[in-house]
């Protein structure tokens, strides 16, 4: 099984000095995919793209047909597609996976720490059983608490209520999270000339930007936080 991070770009190259710029590395050429030791970004230039992930190298027809239950569930060349009430898109390919690729024990990105996918949801419990029929397990939250974790091979899916955060929500967005030292991580991103699509300081008392968001060319949010 290979879990990637599925973004289309608004041009090629745009997106392939985005992620060198955050210092993230590129490990494969066909399909495009690039690394920060945690996570795995595949750029997809096909102007049909749609933000999403991609699972790869797994017999999908039992997961399929209880798929097709929960939500519509499209043919496309070398398997399905599909999505949860996040409007996330879910690449379900029968291909094997393109890489062989084992998480690093750190990220090396300018990012700082991934902690996996966010998405806010309109129903978490409608959304939550199409990652349970792909082999997500529970790992922390609940809907009562206002969100659910899932896990699947060390990649998780966080689903959030609606209305769960006081700042920008891009569906899907990739999560950073840096244990109270964001602010150096900041000025890295600003040195970088990355674009900031929002500087938060709802969570600081004293007014300060401790956490911001970028988006990537192809729409494919960062929420590098604080926490």
């Amino acid at each position: 099984m290979l879990i990637t991070i599925h973004t289309p770009t608004n041009a090629l190259q745009n997106s392939l000095d985005f992620y060198s710029k955050l210092g993230f590395r590129q490990i494969s050429e066909n399909p495009i995919i690039f690394t920060d030791g945690k996570a795995l970004v595949e750029i997809n230039p096909d102007r049909y793209a749609r933000a999403g992930i991609k699972l790869y190298g797994k017999e999908w027809d039992d997961a399929v047909d209880k798929l097709k239950a929960l939500t519509l569930v499209t043919a496309i060349p070398g398997g399905h597609l599909c999505g949860d009430l996040s409007g996330a898109y879910i690449y379900i390919m029968r291909d094997s996976p393109p890489i062989q690729w084992e998480p690093e024990e750190k990220c090396f990105g300018v990012p700082g720490n991934f902690a996996g996918l966010s998405l806010e949801t309109t129903d978490i419990e409608r959304s939550a059983p199409v990652y349970e029929v792909l082999g997500f397990e529970k790992t922390g939250g609940s809907p009562e608490g206002g969100y659910i974790s899932y896990s699947l091979d060390s990649f998780t899916v966080t689903l959030m209520r609606p209305l769960s955060c006081p700042h920008l929500f891009f569906n899907p967005s990739m999560t950073y999270f840096n244990g109270g030292k964001n602010l150096p991580v900041i000025e890295k991103i600003r040195a970088l000339s990355i674009p900031i699509a929002e500087e938060i300081t709802y969570f600081n008392k004293e007014g300060i930007v401790d956490n911001v968001i970028v988006r990537d060319p192809g729409g494919y949010g960062f929420f590098i936080f604080n926490d």
